[in-house]
């Protein structure tokens, strides 16, 4: 059985399939999707950076992971997972209904879509709400579970789960808690489990860092300065044609439409999309050239926090790197001993701020031009794009290997496909020998005494 944190209905039914897929088959354009969907930064669908999940929801292909030599099985792996599709904020909330009473209000237009959002629409949005997870953000992790337990087996397997030897960790936030309740649900119905419940550790300290690196805080989080790049983007020519289209399109003044503002807009049919799958008339205020801009507004925003001017930045970010290597040469020592490898298997659930710096300490996503307010017509093409990386459900699975004599490998994967460690050339980039993944990144894992930068912890951490 799966208790979950507060209330998460709303009315949609999910159709799953259960056939194989083909990673050359694209789904056909469906009408119901939006074309600006592949957009929606970390508002985005899981199944919109994985299509083929449209039509089979359960879908795995094994042949992906093409271990160096047959003798290779997996002893340990990682899994960090972002939350699963939830409500907006009760501070989005309060700016989506601002929005929604100037629209009824204010709006002159004669378009099918308006008339629809003024007569048929309700603002049904609460800030009781606050972030909760929705029954879509339930799937999204129960599903997520099934296909990760098809795809590694040996590792994520009922005996594992029945013998204690898989981990749960979560952020305290409740749709983090209800994130890895479900994820264990998905489980547990998988193998027909109804005499045992499953336990997790709250662990902010690891999932929340960035919250509890008092530094970080105060230096960026904090710090109105700290913003300055976005505030010049956002007061720029590319921004001001957004605010003029949705205005006109709306026919309303132009100063109606404030930089305050705009982005709950996208909310409203970014959430609204994520929760019901159809194309609802909020979506009808933006065409494809207007979402790039959106999307790079909130991509320079995030981008922001990672990169730009503040060494904080990337020291809060090392304890992560450091316990999760910890782990990895923890289970390589267990196994070389001749025990069984206690933590076979580690699920972490946590927050899009808890993956995006992983990603970029690693080497992902890093674009030879930094990501600036006066760059965004020579940033079509860039890696640094976070529809592509962290949508709801978002993950990073990292597999230890044993391939015989010594020889352990270690495959990342993003988002259920293998990716290879930037950086890192030789001919097995996407499963290299652990070692070499060890000294390609020794400065991240002996280059910062994380404690005393970031005057950290008052939670437990682990060791």
């Amino acid at each position: 059985m799966i208790t979950l944190w507060g209330n998460i209905f709303i009315p949609f039914t999910i159709i799953t399939g259960l056939s194989c897929f083909r990673h050359d088959v694209v789904p056909e354009e469906n009408p119901n999707i939006p074309p600006i969907a592949k957009y929606f930064c970390t508002k985005g669908r899981y199944e919109e950076v994985n299509p083929y999940l449209i039509e089979d929801i359960l879908a795995v292909n094994r042949s992906i992971l093409q271990p160096p030599a047959p003798q290779c099985h997996e002893i340990h792996l990682t899994a960090i997972i972002r939350h699963g599709t939830r409500y907006p904020t009760a501070k989005n909330v309060k700016k989506m209904r601002k929005f929604y009473n100037l629209v009824r209000s204010s709006a002159t237009g004669t378009h099918n879509w308006l008339r629809e959002i003024q007569n048929l629409w309700a603002m049904w949005y609460t800030e009781d709400m606050d972030g909760r997870l929705v029954q879509k953000g339930v799937e999204d992790l129960k599903h997520l579970a099934i296909r990760l337990s098809k795809l590694f087996p040996s590792m994520i397997s009922e005996e594992k789960l029945r013998n204690g030897l898989i981990k749960f960790i979560t952020s305290s936030k409740h749709r983090c808690v209800n994130s890895t309740l479900s994820f264990q649900a998905g489980l547990t119905s998988l193998w027909d489990i109804a005499d045992v419940e499953f336990g997790h550790e709250m662990n902010d300290a690891l999932m929340r860092f960035f919250e509890l690196c008092h530094k970080f805080v105060q230096e960026v989080d904090s710090n109105p300065s700290a913003m300055t790049e976005l505030d010049k983007f956002s007061k720029g020519l590319e921004m001001m044609r957004v605010q003029q289209k949705i205005a006109d399109r709306l026919e309303v003044p132009y100063n109606l439409i404030t930089d305050d503002i705009y982005i709950y807009i996208f909310y409203l049919c970014a959430y609204e999309f994520a929760y019901i799958y159809i194309y609802i008339p909020w979506c009808r205020l933006f065409d494809e050239i207007y979402i790039y801009i959106m999307e790079y507004a909130i991509d320079l925003k995030q981008y922001i926090y990672i990169y730009i001017g503040y060494d904080i930045n990337s020291k809060s970010r090392y304890i992560y790197i450091y316990i999760v290597f910890s782990r990895l040469d923890k289970a390589v020592y267990i196994y070389i001993s001749g025990e069984q490898v206690s933590e076979a298997v580690t699920v972490q659930v946590g927050h899009a701020e808890t993956l995006l710096p992983l990603f970029t300490l690693l080497g992902f996503f890093k674009d030879t031009d930094p990501l600036t307010s006066a760059n965004y017509a020579t940033q079509t093409q860039r890696s640094f794009r976070t529809s592509q990386m962290l949508p709801y459900a978002a993950n990073f699975v990292m597999v230890l290997y044993d391939c015989g004599g010594g020889d352990f490998r270690l495959q990342p994967l993003l988002n259920e496909n293998p990716v290879a460690f930037p950086g890192l050339t030789n001919q097995q980039a996407s499963m290299p020998l652990y070692q070499d993944v060890k000294q390609h990144y020794s400065d991240l894992l002996n280059g910062c005494d994380f404690e005393t930068e970031c005057q950290l912890f008052k939670g437990p951490s682990e060791v």
